[in-house]
Order: structure tokens, then C-alpha cells, then sequence
């Protein structure tokens, strides 16, 4: 290993023209010892862009790293008060459909029946949670048979009406027009809405 020689305390490459002290030593940056380049990072124009790049450097994997902690955070929170809103819409829909026939196959009502989507929720976000696009139905039905769409196609109408059932036809040619996000304020307004129809029943 060769040993370094040491070298005047000067300014060199991104601090030249900066007078160090001109001591002699071996380990220096941009020319300058170790005190000397504090000070040109503290006070000179040059060494304060210098003093920022590398501040930035440092901090910008924290700054990364706390973003997507950040993001996650709500996206768990969104998913968790979905998962709310969906319980507390469906559970008003077996309430209200309590004693009717499924939907679909107008098989006897059944405490296990479920509260079955038209249009379905993975496909259309807008109306997941809309009342005339869900119904009491079978697990037959909504299960094994999909939804049973078309037999759910024909009674729809006699369930909510035939105004209700244009209604939730333009609401589902709308989704497929708009991206629809949900936001914290607007699914808590929707779980509220649902909570106080049940006490309602």
C-alpha cells in the first residue's frame, strides 16, 4: 500500500479558489482538511449547492421509504373501511329482503340466503354499494350459478319497479364511462347511510 502524501489545505475541482488553511495533512476533500471544508459547506455558494446535493442524497431513501409507508397505511385503512361499508350495506339488504324470495329463482326465503349484486361489484364500482343493484338471493344462485343473471334480468324489474330498474341501467352505462376512486369521506358517508336505514327497519 502506498502512503498518501500529505498536501497544502486548498481548494481544488468544486472549491477552487477557496483558501484552506494550508497546513499539510493526508486526508482531505475538494482540496480542503476536514475544518476548512465545514466552512467552505457553511459559507460558501459553492459548498452550500454542494452541502444541499448531499443532504438530499442522504434523506431522499427516508423520504422514499416514508411515502410508501404513507401510501400503504391508507390503502389499508381504504381497504378496512370498504370492507366496513360492504358489511354494513349488505347486512341492511338481508335485513330489508328478510321473508322475500331469491331474486332470481324465487326459491323460499332462507336465513342463509345473501345479498346478491345485478351488476356485479368487481365490474362496476359505482353501483356496489347502490340498493336497487342488490338483492336478496339464494346461495344457489349467487354462487354456484354466478348470479344466475338472467333469471335475475327478468324478476329485477318486479322487485324495484320498472323506473328502479332503468335507473340502475343508466347508473351502470355511467360507470363504465367515468374512473371512479373511492376516498375515506364518501365510503364512511355511504356505511352512515346504511346504518341508519337498518335501525330504520
Amino acid at each position: 500500500m502506498i502512503d498518501k502524501k500529505p498536501k497544502k489545505c486548498n481548494g481544488i475541482g468544486k472549491a477552487y479558489g477557496f483558501k484552506g488553511c494550508s497546513k499539510l495533512t493526508i486526508y482531505r476533500k475538494f482540496g480542503l482538511c476536514d475544518s476548512c471544508r465545514r466552512d467552505w459547506l457553511m459559507n460558501d455558494e459553492r459548498g452550500k449547492i454542494e452541502l444541499e446535493k448531499a443532504t438530499l442524497q442522504v434523506t431522499k431513501p427516508r423520504k422514499e421509504f416514508e411515502t410508501f409507508k404513507k401510501d400503504r397505511k391508507e390503502r389499508n385503512s381504504l381497504t378496512s373501511v370498504l370492507e366496513s361499508v360492504k358489511n354494513a350495506c349488505h347486512k341492511y339488504i338481508r335485513l330489508r329482503d328478510k321473508n322475500k324470495p331469491c331474486i332470481s329463482c324465487n326459491a323460499p326465503y332462507h336465513t342463509e340466503h345473501q345479498a346478491g349484486h345485478f351488476y356485479k361489484a368487481e365490474l362496476f364500482s359505482t353501483i356496489k354499494f347502490n340498493e336497487l343493484n342488490i338483492n336478496g338471493q339464494c346461495v344457489r344462485c349467487n354462487i354456484k350459478r354466478a348470479g344466475n343473471e338472467s333469471e335475475y334480468r327478468i324478476q329485477l324489474p318486479k322487485r324495484i319497479g320498472l323506473k328502479g330498474f332503468e335507473e340502475i341501467n343508466r347508473l351502470a352505462e355511467l360507470d363504465h364511462r367515468i374512473k371512479h376512486k373511492w376516498d375515506r369521506q364518501e365510503l364512511i358517508k355511504i356505511k352512515n347511510y346504511y346504518q341508519k336505514k337498518i335501525k330504520e327497519l
